[in-house]
């Protein structure tokens, strides 16, 4: 109840200061002060709401439903904190924690800078508020008690001692089929428990915990910095309508340029922890899937990065006078890139992409839906309505001509590429929406030509000049930068083996890139080292681009058994299985491979466990780092050689849109068959089914069949599907939602392609070579020290 008051209190605190803000613009007197207490009355409720929920959840107090169904007893600290941001509730009070923390420090900053607080602020208020609405009890408050919504859970959840209570067996349910019993927790129990003096966080003893997928460190520092980078995008965007608003378009690049930095640097940040997190963790084999809630998080940083190179033209513009160039476009893309914030977070909580992404939440009624769409709505028609109102004054006083060769149209072309590349993605993420869906190499295929062009401007645009050029000196300064970057590339294309022609180019033009920009960060280093954040920023981006040529084109692997005790031979690598131990109080197995080459070894182990979340076999990779690669393995099954083997066929793994060739039979996995309420089911521990769509082409002839992994009151069965003419048997066993099955391949008669026979322990692994996977994550670190170095410079600017 208080965290409800609380959130309500904040909310229309919200709204007072907004209105109070209004006024303090339009010229009244006495109302910037009550505007000023009002907002840090809203940012108070909103951080004491925070506390109140981060305390429910470390007491474990059962009776509100958000911290039943995200929290249980059996976890350490760090997790438990983090269930916090576990579910949809409470995601968005995070959003607004950080949102309204922001604010404290934004009010802080405006108040120093003339007439700009009412003008940033109301708007920056604004979304605050609807932050805080979404939180309400109307919505998805965190604090909503159990027992106001009706719900079965299981009596192991219920203190034993009060089951022979004489009325509560009227609300026992009995689950045959499962062997299970359920208590039904309602208003009506709720009034006999108290009237009994028993109060529901006695009763309920154990929560549902978290989902086994996000019970890892980096749940812990993944979302917050994402929705930290969320919360901050909102500032260049008051900002924005701070400068419509007066209609005055010369001091707000400079106010908004380090907010846009910082932003845009933690987005970016947040987004590649998840990658790392996808790759060392969860096991999915690389750090990026394209996979459509990833990309809803990838088009404002995109958006983000444009912005701050359009918006360094303006500034450098200025010195000329006047408001300086491209200040539509500046305008437009600090709004878009709120707006694909808020958009980024339609497609995720709406669960329109429940069918598509392994990211997305579950549905959240349709109030919070239309409250979402409503959300982006506004925003949306509040930069176009003020650009509107503006569109006469802007159109007739902001025009001018460029030279062709100056860094401002290098820039501005860089920026404009990267628009397209954010288009590309958006189009490709919002396909689901319209029943549509598209594959990897949709992404790839389109953006690689871009990422060349934008890696040859960036190199460009810094050999060029402001205003304009003389081609002679131009071709002159760049002999050397291309000459060295002809070399390396060559280097990389012979001793690295990249022999396809798009990625020999982007090869290319990243080495240009890095070229360039070491060359002038050298030289400037000593005299003025705090320049030095956007090359450093540069070269990052560009070794995270040469990780990519690596990896991307490059990265071999293959699904091999391995025998306890017996040498493998993989990639050159000789592998050992030594055996499997508990691990975490035998909740886990390790599985340890000895990895051999030359003189070097090592032994790495990863880890399998049946969830008794969702009774899913979850897998967790073992990495073997090297200064040039990664080892990679990924655990697929294991059999303890006990008994007759039950899979005598093949073991494979197929990612979806691949095919493998078995016994003259090309077998393509097409994709999932989720039914509408699968995803949502397998995530919050209920029965599910789910299918794999999968190809058989066998001489002129192909076979469409469908082998299922169901679910089942915690029991997990495997149903088969079998083509009596070419005599084959195809079993799932297991499934990764990110995208590949596991199956094992094998003759209806035989019973395989090699007789029965009794085995030994028996580990499947997927093993991988991820060569100079090193600069993708060397790469980010350097990028985001470049943006924190020009963030510093740029905020003592202001």
């Amino acid at each position: 109840m208080l965290g409800n008051i609380v959130i309500t209190i904040g909310f229309i605190a919200g709204l007072f200061t907004i209105v109070m803000y209004f006024l303090t613009f339009k010229g009244y007197e006495n109302t910037l002060v009550k505007a000023r207490i009002g907002y840090h009355v809203t940012a108070v409720m909103s951080i004491f709401a925070s506390v109140l929920l981060f305390h429910a959840v470390l007491t474990h107090q059962y009776q509100y439903n958000y911290v039943f169904n995200y929290s249980g007893s059996g976890m350490s600290t760090g997790l438990l904190l983090s269930t916090f941001w576990g579910g949809q509730e409470g995601s968005f009070l995070l959003w607004v924690l950080f949102t309204a923390i922001v604010g404290i420090i934004l009010l802080e900053y405006t108040s120093k800078r003339g007439d700009l607080e009412p003008r940033v602020m109301m708007v920056f208020t604004l979304s605050l508020t609807f932050l805080l609405f979404l939180v309400t009890p109307l919505l998805k408050s965190p604090f909503n008690y159990i027992w106001l919504d009706p719900s079965f859970i299981d009596v192991k959840s219920i203190d034993s001692q009060f089951l022979s209570l004489p009325f509560i067996k009227n609300f026992l349910f009995e689950d045959g089929a499962a062997n299970k019993t359920f208590i039904k927790i309602d208003s009506q129990l709720y009034s006999l428990l108290t009237a009994n003096g028993i109060a529901i966080k006695d009763f309920i003893i154990e929560g549902k915990g978290l989902n086994p997928l996000l019970q890892n460190f980096w749940m812990q520092i993944h979302p917050p910095f994402l929705f930290l980078g969320f919360s901050m995008s909102t500032v260049p965007f008051a900002f924005a309508m701070a400068a419509i608003i007066k209609n005055d378009y010369k001091d707000w690049v400079k106010q908004a340029f380090p907010w846009m930095l910082i932003g845009t640097m933690v987005l970016g940040f947040a987004i590649m922890l998840g990658g790392y997190w996808a790759y060392g963790i969860l096991g999915w084999g690389g750090y990026w899937g394209w996979d459509p809630v990833e990309n809803s998080s990838l088009i404002p940083w995109i958006i983000g990065v444009a912005s701050i190179h359009t918006l360094i033209i303006q500034k450098k513009t200025q010195s000329s006078g006047g408001a300086g160039r491209f200040v539509k476009t500046n305008l437009i893309l600090a709004m878009l890139t709120y707006i694909f914030v808020l958009y980024s977070t339609f497609l995720t909580r709406s669960g329109i992409l429940g069918d598509s992404s392994v990211h997305s939440f579950t549905e959240p009624g349709m109030l919070v839906y239309l409250m979402l769409v409503i959300f982006i709505g506004s925003f949306f028609l509040i930069g176009i309505f003020g650009f509107i109102y503006r569109w006469k004054y802007l159109n007739n006083e902001f025009e001018a001509e460029e030279s062709l060769l100056s860094r401002e149209l290098a820039l501005f072309t860089g920026a404009v590429a990267l628009i397209a590349s954010a288009l590309i993605v958006l189009a490709g993420t919002s396909a689901p929406i319209f029943g549509q869906a598209v594959e990897i190499r949709f992404y790839d295929e389109l953006n690689l030509p871009i990422a060349i062009i934008i890696g040859l401007l960036n190199g460009l645009s810094l050999i060029l000049k402001w205003k304009s050029n003389k081609g002679e000196v131009i071709w002159k300064n760049l002999i050397s930068p291309i000459a060295i970057s002809l070399v390396l590339t060559l280097v990389v294309v012979f001793w690295g083996g990249v022999y396809e022609e798009m990625l020999i180019l982007l090869a290319f033009s990243s080495i240009f890139t890095i070229v360039v920009n070491f060359e002038i960060a050298y030289k400037i280093a000593r005299k003025q080292p705090s320049k030095l954040g956007a090359y450093i920023a540069h070269i990052g981006i560009a070794l995270f681009l040469l990780g990519v040529v690596a990896t991307g084109g490059h990265s071999d692997q293959d699904s091999v058994d391995l025998e306890k005790g017996k040498s493998t031979s993989v990639f050159g690598y000789d592998l050992t299985f030594l055996g499997y131990k508990p691990i975490e109080n035998g909740k886990k197995y390790a599985f340890e491979i000895k990895v051999e080459k030359g003189n070097s070894s090592s032994v790495i182990a990863p880890v399998m466990y049946v969830a008794a979340f969702n009774n899913s076999l979850m897998r967790e990779p073992a990495i073997w780092n090297m200064f040039t690669k990664d080892f990679y393995i990924t655990p697929l099954s294991f059999e303890d050689g006990s008994s007759q083997s039950q899979h005598n066929g093949t073991h494979v793994t197929i990612k979806k849109g691949d095919s493998f060739d078995y016994m003259g039979n090309k077998i393509t996995f097409d994709s999932f068959n989720f039914p509408s309420d699968a995803m949502s089911a397998m995530m919050g521990g209920s029965d599910f089914t789910i299918g794999a769509n999968i190809t058989v082409e066998s001489a002129n002839k192909s076979y469409k069949i469908e082998p299922q992994m169901k679910s089942a009151a915690g029991n997990r069965e495997f149903v088969s599907q079998k083509i009596d003419e070419i005599d084959l048997l195809v079993e799932m066993t297991n499934l990764d939602a990110s995208g590949s099955v596991n199956l094992n391949l094998s003759s209806i008669n035989g019973g395989g392609d090699q007789p029965a026979q009794m085995k030994s322990e028996i580990l499947s692994i997927e093993a991988s070579i991820k060569p100079f996977i090193g600069l993708v994550w060397t790469g980010v670190i350097l990028m985001v020290v470049g943006f924190i170095i020009s963030a510093v410079r740029r905020t003592k600017e202001t």
